[in-house]
Formats: structure tokens, C-alpha cells, sequence
């Protein structure tokens, strides 16, 4: 979007944005950006909270009068804690999971957490109607071998489409499996809230060590689009703030 931005000014059409992944934002250097510390994938941050949509788009659009650009603003405010609890009634569990192994490898454990959050995905599929699941054609368990591989020296390059490159096969794959866990998640019983889950994927799942691990490998690799997705192309800023609190004992 920053680059549409620079067009569009330089035919004279005035351009703001809202940015999510700050680094991005500021290398390109948008003529005007509100930076949100939002979820990725929800700009104004809680679905159906008007009044705080509202301060967004309107702090957003205050922008509008700067013209000594490029700017990068940042929003103060966090958004409001949601409720994310998919309402079925009687819902119950269709089946029971048994808790991983965890002398296994990492990659059985991945594959089997898979396979269990599977009943779960139906479920929250069934409940809305809906997924955000396609993008890539693959099912979750390819999405995760394919992750997966990225960790050993036997990595794969082609998830489905043989001409997207590996780091855009990778950043699908990972946004998509993502997806697939948040929904699997939202159907269980209790409530959820955008944070609850993000703090469960992270920190609770085997995909989320697996992610992690995957960023650390990114960082060393020579590729530089490689390289640039374990800035924040997988795990958010927002998670990476909570793992540093957690290793130096804090909080």
C-alpha cells in the first residue's frame, strides 16, 4: 500500500494508510501512516466496537492535513479486549484428544496437533458458516509438513503454485496455518478473546514453537527474503514483546 500511496500523490490524490507491520511501513516510507499495535489482519482493531473504530479512522485522517511527509504516525491506544467464543448451543467436545507426546519429535507432535484441532475446525466452520481457509488449496496437515520442512535440511520450495517464490509459498503457508489454529480454537467451549488466543498459539501449541524456531533459522539464512520475514513476516511484534518479558523474568 505504500507504494500505491507514492502513485496516487504523484497525480495529486492526497493518501493515508493504516499500518500493522510498522518496519515495512517506514522502510517504504508511505507519505502518510497511522501505525495501529492491532492484531494482524484487524486495522481497526475489535470487530463491531464503532466508537473505537471511529478514533482509528479519524486519528487515520487527521493525517491528511500533514504535508511534510513521509509520515509515520503511531495510534497510543490498545485495542479493547473481545470476545471471540463461537455461540453453539449444548456445545460439547466431538471427540477426545489425548495430550501430546511430547518424547516424540517436534514434527510428530506438529502433525498430531493437527490432526486433533481438525473435529474442532468442522465444528467452528459448521457454527459461522464461513472460513478464511483457501488461499493456498492445501489442507492443514500439507500446510504443516510444509512448515515443518523449513526446520530440517530437506526443506521444500513448492507449496502448491510453482511459480510463487519459496518465501511467498512460506508466508501463505504460515498465515493460513494460523488461521486454521485461531478458528479450531474459537470453536472450543469457554471464552476467547483476541489475546487469550494469541497467547495460546504462541506459547501453548507445538505450531507455535515451531514458528519461533522457524523465525530463528530465517534470521541466519542468506536469502534476503528470507531473511527480512523473521523481522516480523511471522511472528508479531506484540509476541515477540512478550517472549523478551519472559526470558529476562519479567512480569
Amino acid at each position: 500500500m505504500s507504494a500505491v500511496g507514492h502513485y496516487l500523490e504523484q497525480e495529486g490524490i492526497a493518501t493515508v494508510q493504516i499500518s500493522l507491520i510498522r518496519e515495512h511501513t517506514a522502510a517504504l516510507k508511505a507519505p502518510r501512516a497511522l501505525w495501529v499495535p492491532f492484531m494482524l489482519g484487524r486495522p481497526f482493531g475489535t470487530p463491531g466496537d464503532k466508537i473505537f473504530q471511529r478514533r482509528v479512522l479519524m486519528s487515520a485522517l487527521s493525517l491528511l492535513q500533514r504535508t511534510d511527509g513521509p509520515v509515520l504516525a503511531d495510534f497510543p491506544e490498545e485495542a479493547p479486549a473481545d470476545d471471540l467464543g463461537v455461540q453453539v448451543d449444548a456445545l460439547a467436545c466431538p471427540v477426545s484428544f489425548p495430550r501430546p507426546n511430547r518424547e516424540a519429535p517436534i514434527e510428530s507432535q506438529f502433525e498430531d496437533e493437527i490432526s486433533q484441532l481438525l473435529a474442532w475446525h468442522r465444528l467452528a466452520q459448521g457454527a459461522r458458516n464461513r472460513t478464511t481457509l483457501g488461499v493456498t488449496g492445501c489442507s492443514p496437515a500439507r500446510l504443516g509438513a510444509f512448515i515443518a520442512s523449513w526446520l530440517t535440511d530437506n526443506q521444500e520450495h513448492v507449496l502448491n503454485d510453482t511459480t510463487i517464490e519459496p518465501a511467498q509459498a512460506l508466508k501463505f503457508a504460515t498465515d493460513e496455518l494460523k488461521a486454521f489454529y485461531l478458528e479450531a480454537k474459537a470453536a472450543q467451549p469457554g471464552r476467547h478473546t483476541a489475546a487469550s488466543l494469541q497467547e495460546w498459539f504462541w506459547f501453548d501449541t507445538t505450531a507455535g514453537e515451531i514458528l519461533l524456531r522457524l523465525r530463528e533459522k530465517l534470521a541466519q539464512d542468506g536469502d534476503a527474503a528470507l531473511k527480512g520475514m523473521a523481522t516480523l513476516g511471522i511472528v508479531p511484534r506484540a509476541v515477540l514483546s512478550l517472549l523478551s518479558t519472559r526470558k529476562n523474568g519479567i512480569g
